[in-house]
């Protein structure tokens, strides 16, 4: 299989192109979508050149009637794919995605599904302010009937988008703004779709499991090279999938490492780390030589500017939280 080294947001881009390419029934909508916009974040550039205006539509400034019109397509036969420009937005459309994409299967005992698959992006870190700033992926963990799927690298991007384009539920798709020039291999075609709720070792350790996903990534591996040239050699596991999540992996890493530290840009109360933290100490708590950490963002509205920095998650605060892990061993 051939690979060409691409951002995230052209490995997004190869997704969505794929999908309409390869299946008449895949259309996106969105605000500011279609060329020459292409988006906020750029990632729709061309395709409404290359597949035409009536599969990449605008849409009016109305994230209920984006979402609500891709339900409807949804159960009608389509593969609707959504843009919410920023993720601090899908609260006004939060009825459609939990009171009724999540439901209709269910309610339907089976017979109608909601195959729509809603992206958006985190602005986390930039400075933008405190509605345009927030991690809000716990609100969807919490809700049966959604995936929730947050790559980290240009080729989970894209194999996870088109998964996610094709499965029969659902699907919450999220992006992190600061990662979309990222570059990384990318496999071409469409033979490299990644199974949702997969979780992916992205480095080997023994003494201590790093559990992360999204924008975090990058992060803990950077504090894993860090801790490797004071002789702590750190495993990280990328989620890539908060619903469902795959405990399997995270359980038998820290079976190994017998020490773990969740990490996320989400705030760390009531955060995704709190359900793995739980799960961890429900079926390992005797197998623990330390009580499992989390860091994340401060419980705290998100500042103006630069002051943003102040509380959001930092290469410092994983390094401390995962040296204070090791305080009492001889690594």
């Amino acid at each position: 299989m051939t690979e060409k080294t691409m951002s995230m947001r052209d490995a997004l881009n190869s997704a969505l192109d794929e999908a309409l390419r390869t299946d008449d029934r895949v259309f996106l909508l969105g605000e500011d979508l279609a060329d020459p916009a292409a988006g906020v974040n750029a990632v729709t550039r061309g395709l409404a050149t290359n597949h035409g205006h009536d599969r990449v539509m605008n849409t009016p400034i109305s994230e209920a009637a984006i979402v609500g019109a891709a339900i409807g397509a949804a159960v009608e036969g389509y593969l609707p794919v959504a843009e919410i420009m920023i993720m601090d937005f899908i609260g006004i459309a939060m009825d459609q995605i939990v009171n009724h994409a999540a439901k209709l299967r269910y309610m339907s005992g089976g017979r109608t599904t909601a195959p729509v698959t809603v992206r958006t992006a985190i602005f986390a870190g930039t400075g933008s302010g405190g509605t345009h700033s927030q991690s809000l992926e716990a609100w969807f963990m919490h809700v049966p009937g959604l995936k929730v799927v947050y790559p980290s690298t240009p080729a989970d991007a894209k194999g996870l988008l088109l998964s996610s384009i094709f499965d029969p539920d659902p699907v919450l798709f999220i992006e992190a703004s600061r990662l979309y020039g990222v570059k990384g291999a990318v496999p071409q075609g469409d033979g490299i779709r990644i199974p949702i709720g997969k979780a992916d070792i992205k480095r080997p350790g023994k003494d201590v499991t790093i559990i992360t996903y999204g924008l975090a990534v990058g992060q803990s591996l950077q504090v894993a090279e860090t801790l490797a040239e004071e002789g702590i050699d750190a495993e990280v596991i990328d989620l890539r999938t908060l619903l469902p999540l795959d405990m399997e992996t995270v359980l038998e890493s820290v079976g190994r490492t017998r020490r773990a530290v969740i990490v996320h840009n989400a705030t760390t109360f009531a955060g995704p780390g709190a359900e793995i933290a739980a799960q961890l100490n429900e079926k390992m708590f005797g197998e623990l030589l330390e009580p499992v950490k989390r860091v994340g963002a401060q419980f705290t509205p998100i500042p103006a500017r630069a002051s943003e920095a102040v509380v959001t998650l930092g290469i410092e605060d994983i390094l401390s939280t995962v040296r204070s892990t090791l305080k009492a061993a001889h690594v």
